[in-house]
């Protein structure tokens, strides 16, 4: 089959698309910052290009810190404003903003596929639970919001490239509803274009939402330690979460830090293979580039035959590509399990990383070929990375400590149950976490010592929506859990003794445990 771009959706018509929706945001040549109450050409576009085919996009406008300074400033502005709308206002804004996302979704969703690299059906995925989320919001506000005001000042978000809908812009809409400001930093390394059409479509309703792009390191001094701050929420890695913490030590202010752990598979006493092997199968969504993806799995040495055939089944059956590629113009986008990884630059990282495991003694169980997957002829291929399963990563590898953040699966053996706990804790607390085990008292004793926020037993567990809270155990995050009423707690003050539920300098709350 000779593939071809699906007429229509190439990236020139995407953002064309997108100026007519919202011309204030999209010049000609260059995307747009939102600060003290307008659009405005400011700071140094920075070349961007697509993870799908290496051709270049629209890159974030690059604000030096004294302007971010000032967009701050103003921001403190919108927010003393915004917390005098009363709540019925608030939830009308929002509501006409979500309704908004839902009239554009295709095109939100196919900005996510250029910018990011998400097939289809996750990109829309993606954009309808951002919708979903604030709508069920929009019915449990009034409890979550008895007896809490709002912060003293916006809130600012500094969040990862991989959800600009269902994180982030989910997050900025209830921060907005629950009476804040809010402050966005675009990221980075992608989701610009559908981040700044989201935004602009709820600032047409009158939210107060400020957008600047910038790099960490100029932006940070306003974002996290500017004293108009009422409240920093971070989502990404432990390097940047470190030293957005650093930068917080000295200041008490609310924080949300939510960083990435090492999330384990624990495989012991079990023999559903079948069930396993679908389960297998869905661990690769997106690349396994979300802070809840499972790419370490530890394993029983006495089943590791039964396993590697249901892993080796699963891993079989894998689809990636370009997410936009056919074989006619009338088919539908196809369906792939991931597209490519973030860029080029992380591409190489993961065959370097496992270039050196192997030749520290890993053992390769599993190597994909891009000669498997979907590609339009000619296109350039450096952000893809094939499936790959490695056996035992030596313990100096990053794959044996870290999350690879793509897809690059590693398999630790072990014999008693305490070794399996110690392997499944190798980073220092994780998000998520599973284990397969028939015997139900087992699996619970199992569950109970690792060093996850949420456990499942036989079934993977998600960040959740809506009502399910959220949070993290160790390094994998700092600050107040989210997920539920704790996302609006957290963005909100109450009584003048109250212990938030999260993971603190000084403590560490589960929400279970409170009084």
């Amino acid at each position: 089959m000779t593939a071809i771009l699906k007429p229509g959706t190439d990236w020139a018509t995407l953002y064309e698309r997108c100026r007519a929706i919202a011309p204030e945001a999209f010049a000609a040549d260059r995307v747009l910052n939102r600060w003290g109450g307008e659009w405005r050409a400011d700071g140094e576009p920075r070349t961007a290009h697509s993870p799908v085919d290496g051709s270049e996009i629209a890159g974030p406008p690059m604000l030096d810190g004294p302007t971010a300074a000032r967009a701050v400033a103003a921001a403190a502005t919108e927010h003393r404003a915004w917390t005098t709308v009363p709540l019925d206002e608030r939830r009308e804004r929002v509501r006409a903003t979500v309704r908004a996302w839902g009239e554009h979704r295709d095109t939100l969703a196919l900005a996510l596929v250029w910018e990011i690299g998400k097939p289809w059906r996750l990109a829309r995925q993606d954009v309808d639970r951002a919708i979903s989320g604030v709508e069920w919001y929009l019915e449990e506000i009034d409890r979550m919001l008895d007896g809490r005001v709002a912060l003293d000042g916006p809130v600012s978000n500094i969040a990862s490239w991989n959800y600009p809908m269902s994180v982030l812009a989910h997050a900025m809409c209830v921060q907005a509803l629950a009476g804040n400001g809010v402050i966005a930093k675009t990221p980075t390394d992608g989701g610009l274009v559908c981040l700044t059409l989201a935004v602009a479509l709820g600032v047409r309703e009158g939210l107060p939402f400020t957008l600047v792009g910038g790099g960490g390191r100029d932006l940070s001094p306003s974002l996290v330690r500017g004293p108009e701050v009422g409240c920093v929420s971070f989502v990404g890695g432990r390097d940047a979460g470190g030293r957005v913490a650093a930068d917080l030590a000295d200041l008490d202010r609310p924080h949300v830090l939510e960083q990435e752990g090492l999330n384990c598979w624990g495989v012991w006493e079990f023999d559903d293979w079948d069930t396993l092997s679908a389960q297998i199968r869905k661990t690769f969504d997106y690349a396994k580039q979300r802070c809840t993806a499972y790419p370490r799995f530890v394993v029983q040495r006495s089943r590791f035959d039964a396993f590697l055939q249901a892993y080796l089944a699963a891993v079989g059956t894998v689809r990636f590509g370009h997410p936009l590629a056919v074989a006619d113009p009338g088919d539908d986008l196809p369906e792939l399990d991931f597209g490519p990884v973030i860029n080029a630059a992380k591409a190489k990282e993961l065959h370097d990383a496992v270039a050196e495991a192997v030749a520290g003694g890993a053992v390769p169980l599993y190597r994909g070929s891009l000669d498997d997957a979907l590609l339009l002829p000619g296109q350039n291929t450096d952000a893809y990375v094939a499936p790959v399963a490695l056996l035992e990563p030596p313990r100096p590898s990053p794959l044996f400590h870290a999350e690879p953040f793509g897809p690059v699966d590693s398999i630790v053996l072990v014999d008693t149950e305490a070794e399996l706990l110690a392997a499944m804790n190798a980073s220092n607390g994780a998000l998520v976490a599973t284990i397969s085990c028939d015997d139900a008292d087992t699996a619970a004793q199992l569950a109970s010592g690792v060093r996850a926020f949420k456990v499942g037993v036989n079934r993977p567990r998600s960040r959740g929506d809506r009502d399910e809270l959220f949070g993290g155990l160790g390094d994998s995050w700092r600050g107040a859990f989210v997920g539920g009423e704790l996302l609006v707690h957290a963005v909100t003050r109450g009584p003048a003794a109250e212990r938030l539920p999260g993971n603190f300098p000084h403590y560490t709350l589960r929400p279970e445990a409170r009084a």
